[in-house]
C-alpha cells in the first residue's frame, strides 16, 4: 500500500503513461474542459489542492524538461505569488507565452490534472525530459 507521495490512482496512472517529450497540464479550477484529452479532476474546494501542491509532489519523481505558463500570470498576481511559483519551478526552464498560445498546446498533452487552485493564470504545462 502506498503511504507517501502521490496516492491518487488516477493521477498515478496518468503520469505513468507520459513518455519522453510528452506534456502534462496542471490547471486551476476554472480551466476549460478539453474533451480530446484525459482529465483527472482532483479539485476538492477553493485552493485545495493547488497547482503547486501537485507540482511539488511530481518534481521528485517526474523528470521535467520545461514548463510553460501564460505571460498574463506575472501581471495578474502579487510578487509573492510569482516568487512562490518560481521557487517550485527551481532550475527547470520556463517559457511564458500569451494565454491564447498557451491554450493551443493543451490538446497535444497526454492529460490534464484539474486542481482547486484559484491563482489567476496559474496553469502550467510540463514537458517530460
Amino acid at each position: 500500500m502506498l503511504q507517501t507521495g502521490i496516492l491518487n490512482p488516477h493521477v498515478l496512472n496518468l503520469i505513468a503513461r507520459i513518455r519522453h517529450t510528452n506534456t502534462l497540464v496542471i490547471s486551476d479550477w476554472a480551466f476549460p474542459y478539453w474533451p480530446e484529452i484525459e482529465t483527472v479532476d482532483i479539485s476538492l474546494t477553493h485552493n485545495i489542492p493547488t497547482v503547486l501542491d501537485v507540482l511539488d509532489l511530481l518534481t521528485p519523481v517526474f523528470k521535467i524538461g520545461r514548463i510553460w505558463q501564460a505571460d498574463e500570470f506575472v501581471g495578474s498576481n502579487t510578487p509573492e505569488t510569482v516568487a512562490r511559483f518560481a521557487k517550485s519551478f527551481g532550475e527547470i526552464p520556463l517559457t511564458r507565452e500569451a494565454h491564447v498560445d498557451f491554450k493551443k498546446r493543451v490538446p497535444h498533452a497526454i492529460g490534464l490534472i484539474r486542481t482547486g487552485d484559484a491563482t489567476p493564470y496559474g496553469n502550467i504545462i510540463l514537458e517530460s525530459v
